[in-house]
């Protein structure tokens, strides 16, 4: 076969995979959006796609969802797309990231129950890969979301304050806050809201004390 040829065939291959590929992403979306937490054969069925092919593409329904959950937070979440001064940035984080959980709280849900299925600490592990859209995400997120505040403390107040958020940001706060707490939605917002600013004054001022980020570094009030 001559080099042309065999570069046609070759393209036109890869225009069926991304059209594929395309399809699938824009049935999971749909469905999600919908409210399901869609499995790889539901997606495959929704997009006109055969299931061995389409779990070709995505081995696990975690790394379905994952396409169609993380891309807009990644955008909204960047550096340049937040407020410089650290409430107003840090706050523009939450909100999309607790709207993010309510508008996709059943297959986050899923996405929680697999996880669990996991050895302690796999997802973090996991972090960057395609397939995991838990743990090692959200903290990156919240470390950009909290950045003015490393300049206000030392660097391990910085991340135990991290760390902290972590409780206050995610389909684990929701889940707690509604199936425990017997909140509704907005009710729960409004908690974790409260929970996280109270908490990020609380760290500054900690550290901005004349012991701040010293007595208190491992948990321990300042005496």
């Amino acid at each position: 076969m001559d080099v042309p040829r065999q570069d046609k065939k070759e393209r036109n291959f890869s225009n069926v995979r991304r059209r594929t590929r395309r399809a699938m992403i824009e049935a999971a979306t749909r469905l999600v959006r919908e409210g399901a937490s869609p499995s790889v054969t539901e997606v495959a069925d929704a997009a006109g796609v055969s299931r061995a092919t389409a779990y070709r593409y995505f081995p696990t329904q975690e790394s379905l969802l994952a396409e169609v959950l993380v891309p807009d937070l990644e955008t909204a979440l960047a550096a340049e797309a937040l407020p410089d001064d650290l409430e107003n940035r840090f706050g523009a984080a939450f909100t999309t990231l607790w709207s993010s959980d309510v508008a996709n709280e059943v297959a986050l849900r899923t996405v929680l129950r697999r996880g669990l299925e996991r050895p302690p600490g796999e997802s973090v592990e996991r972090e960057e890969e395609a397939s995991s859209i838990r743990a090692g995400r959200r903290v990156r997120w919240l470390r950009n979301a909290l950045e003015p505040a490393r300049e206000r403390m030392d660097e391990e107040s910085f991340e135990r304050l991290v760390a902290a958020m972590c409780l206050c940001v995610g389909i684990e706060s929701l889940v707690v806050l509604r199936d425990v707490c017997g909140l509704k939605a907005k009710e729960a917002e409004e908690v974790a809201r409260w929970a996280a600013f109270t908490l990020l004054r609380a760290s500054l001022r900690e550290s901005e004390s004349s012991d701040g980020g010293r007595s208190g570094r491992h948990g321990q009030d300042p005496l």
